[in-house]
């Protein structure tokens, strides 16, 4: 039987849009070239723009490698976790401790290893993912609200930690963490001097490359972990762990894989934020950096890297925006001044963008993406022209019984 006799009048074949001609070319070819175009303005913008905008970029950056090892954990394998800060916590401390030095500030008396700053950061990586390690079998045996419940129990055991373990963390006034230095190159101000195109590269524009690389690797990654096998066997656990079960997906080995790996991006983001704080404090890492972390997988979306990127970006940047234009923004006052406090006025914001987007856009920003692409490729927006449209032979289209759980990336 011919092409023609075999597909119904009015049906659209798959793969082939009207006019003969498939985009799939021009979409591959488009989403590496805006990405290489970003990649571009990112390099060069430390040219042009002054410290306020690179310091708050690497507070972004290291905000987007927390905000995408949380949304594997639980956007993508569908477990709530409340822990997020106790973990930033293991990697700052563990960086401060390993690469600072012995001495003394006010009545502490503090220790440190003295080692480079490049085995610090490591090391504030592997401790984190260890730290993660060691939950994962009491993650492995809850779900939902009691996992939040469980994983909640190690923020408060974290925040007494930092406050009673004074040789190491400094106690309640904390302590400074110290320069990041790679192979002899020192991230600070001077020694070496350096001179780009005639603009005076110092802390703030060395960090900004530091966490832009950092920030980079950690999004490859996780692209290409969910493309890969394991990530599909974690996509499945987050829709039914039966089914993944019953499909040979060892549950209990996967949720502890997917907590190590998440363990280990919030110590590395834990690094970078005592490198852009200066300091660690105990106050610094309590419940409510887990819940912004929350926030930032919500409003970016559920499951898509991407997402979890763009929810970190507004979520980490929107109170330094606030409190850099107090004076001109509505409602929002500087110190001493009437109006809202900056900080105060983005939890407001925040607050409400989550509402808005869990009531008509629950993919969050990722999801508005999609509907665009989905508009630019179909002109009428993803729904059928005509009523013979969906009289599509079985032969040509496949149509999925269920409709895909929320932040679904299959």
């Amino acid at each position: 039987m011919s092409e023609a006799t075999a597909t119904p009048r009015g049906s659209t074949r798959i793969g082939a849009p009207a006019g003969g001609r498939s985009a799939a070319p021009r979409r591959s070819f488009l989403r590496p070239l805006i990405l290489v175009v970003l990649l571009v303005v990112l390099l060069a913008l430390p040219i042009y723009v002054e410290e306020f905008w690179l310091r708050t970029g690497f507070a972004v950056f290291g905000a987007i490698v927390g905000a995408i090892g949380l949304n594997l954990l639980v956007g993508t394998t569908g477990q709530l976790s409340l822990a997020h800060a106790f973990f930033l916590a293991c990697g700052a401390v563990t960086y401060v401790f390993v690469s600072g030095d012995s001495g003394g500030i006010g009545l502490a008396d503090l220790s440190g290893l003295g080692l480079p700053p490049l085995v610090g950061m490591i090391a504030g990586v592997l401790v984190a993912g260890l730290a993660g390690l060691l939950f994962s079998p009491i993650a492995a045996r809850l779900r939902g609200i009691y996992l939040g419940v469980a994983s909640l129990g190690l923020v408060f055991i974290g925040q007494h930690v930092l406050n009673s373990w004074t040789s190491v963390t400094g106690g309640f006034n904390g302590r400074s963490a110290p320069e990041f230095s790679l192979f002899g190159f020192t991230f600070g101000n001077r020694d070496p001097e350096l001179f780009v195109v005639g603009v005076p590269f110092r802390e703030a524009e060395r960090l900004w490359y530091l966490g832009l690389v950092l920030a980079f690797l950690a999004y490859l990654f996780a692209r290409n972990l969910l493309r890969s096998r394991p990530g599909r066997a974690l996509q499945t656990l987050r829709d039914s762990e039966v089914a993944a079960s019953v499909m040979g997906v060892n549950v209990q080995r996967y949720k502890a894989r997917v907590f190590l790996v998440s363990s280990m991006y919030a110590g590395l983001s834990g690094v970078m934020y005592a490198l852009s704080i200066g300091s660690i404090a105990p106050e610094s890492f309590g419940l409510e950096l887990s819940i912004l972390f929350l926030a930032m997988i919500v409003l970016g979306g559920l499951g898509s890297v991407g997402g979890a990127a763009a929810g970190a970006v507004f979520v980490s940047a929107l109170p330094l925006v606030f409190q850099r234009y107090a004076d001109v923004v509505p409602f929002v006052g500087g110190a001493g001044e009437g109006g809202l406090a900056p900080g105060e006025a983005a939890r407001y914001f925040f607050g409400l963008a989550i509402i808005l987007v869990v009531m008509f856009e629950p993919a969050g920003l990722a999801g508005f993406a999609g509907r665009f692409r989905r508009k630019g490729r179909d002109p009428g927006g993803g729904r059928p022209t005509s009523s013979s449209s969906a009289a599509t032979d079985s032969s040509t289209t496949s149509v999925p019984s269920d409709r895909p759980a929320q932040g679904s990336t299959s």
